[in-house]
């Protein structure tokens, strides 16, 4: 029997770092130590007084659905936290809880993005993003960046790159894979240029917290109220596998979004939601920027290490937990890309990293991203590990 399969879906490629740590959970089995550096998960396990107020839902029977827009409670919150950190005035009618940022995402797409429209967004970028917009059946219009704009997108690049097709622009600030930041000048010009091609701004703002040097990022909703901007408690509040997110809507936008919520996933998790209230407490943010601050000094530890390698890294990164790498100096005909050069770090040196291939095409067989989510003891070994992996090859 022939098997089914609907364009849209074949279309959607594959996470190769789900391959890459297959492989390494694999190896680890077979009694290998692997020095994981490929998926974007901080180490740290969700803070005490977080866990607390999930088990103390539980156990109170928190546990049948929400509203589809997310607990009052919770959408309350949330504003007060864009007022207490953004000094923003957010109204929680505006915001909406979702299962994960991959929800928001989902909801954006859905209720923006006509069949065959396109969205404009950097490459390399995250892999997700072009892949929810090819679901709802739109399509990409991914423009090259490099060093020169900070590997993100510019004021230029919308006049240049924009055509009749294009109807949103999705930026990421911190991004990944290269975790470099929009300044507020940069999103005001970005929001004015995409206005004047009567478009639809996009932010995602999922590592906002985890900026370094003193940074603190921008959020694009102290630029425009009508921009659509995307969270999560994943990164910056440690709560991955929770799967709770949120997006903020302009005004006359909660009706649809509440309709494809109910539609889509119903609600959010409940008891992820009563833990999220913990969150924004001063015992569990006390935790959180402790953890920024390990953040930093591993990044400080990593980047000069790799440079020293080889690596080039002409841009420090500002936030998230990456450094994206041009590893084009350590190629040659025995590792000519940067699968190959990731497949032959996880089986010779037992470190786990991801191959450019995830985050677009621009350039992509000639860089990798390696994730600073362990500690700076194994991320200076692993440097060590790929040190030596490279003089037998090189």
């Amino acid at each position: 029997m022939t098997k089914r399969m609907a364009k849209r879906a074949a279309a959607i490629s594959p996470f190769h770092v789900m391959d890459i740590l297959a492989q390494a959970k694999q190896l680890q089995s077979q009694g290998q130590d692997i020095i994981h550096m490929e998926v974007g998960e901080p180490d740290f396990d969700t803070p005490e007084p977080i866990v607390e107020a999930g088990v103390k839902a539980l156990k109170a029977g928190k546990t049948h659905y929400t509203p589809a827009l997310g607990l009052p409670e919770l959408r309350e919150a949330i504003a007060n936290w864009y007022q207490d950190y953004y000094q923003l005035d957010i109204s929680p009618e505006r915001i909406v809880v979702t299962p994960g940022a991959s929800g928001a995402l989902l909801l954006v797409m859905g209720a923006l993005l006509e069949q065959g429209e396109k969205v404009m967004l950097a490459d390399p970028g995250y892999p997700c993003n072009r892949h929810f917009a090819r679901f709802v059946e739109g399509d990409i219009n991914a423009v090259p960046v490099t060093a020169a704009s900070n590997y993100q997108l510019t004021a230029d690049h919308i006049e240049q790159h924009w055509d009749d097709k294009t109807s949103l622009a999705l930026l990421a600030s911190p991004s990944n894979p290269t975790g470099t930041v929009l300044s507020k000048e940069e999103l005001e010009l970005l929001s004015n240029a995409v206005k004047q091609k009567q478009g639809t701004l996009v932010v995602d703002e999922i590592y906002h917290g985890l900026t370094y040097d003193g940074f603190k990022a921008t959020s694009a909703l102290a630029i425009d109220a009508q921009t659509f901007v995307i969270n999560s408690f994943s990164k910056f509040f440690g709560m991955t596998g929770w799967r709770l997110g949120w997006l903020v809507v302009p005004e006359g936008y909660t009706e649809v979004m509440d309709k494809l919520a109910q539609n889509l996933y119903l609600a959010a998790p409940t008891m992820s939601q009563y833990a999220a209230l913990a969150a924004f407490k001063q015992n569990a943010l006390d935790v959180l920027e402790q953890r920024r601050q390990v953040f930093q000094q591993r990044r400080d530890a990593l980047l000069p290490a790799l440079k020293q390698l080889g690596f080039t890294l002409p841009v420090t990164p500002q936030g998230a937990f990456y450094l994206y790498a041009d590893c084009s100096k350590l190629l040659n005909d025995k590792v000519p890309d940067s699968m190959a050069l990731s497949r032959y770090l996880l089986k010779e040196a037992g470190v786990a990293i991801t191959p450019g291939l995830d985050f677009g095409n621009f350039q992509a067989e000639h860089h990798c991203r390696f994730a600073y989510t362990t500690s700076e003891e194994r991320l200076l070994e692993a440097a060590e590990r790929v040190g030596q992996t490279i003089k037998r090859f090189s």
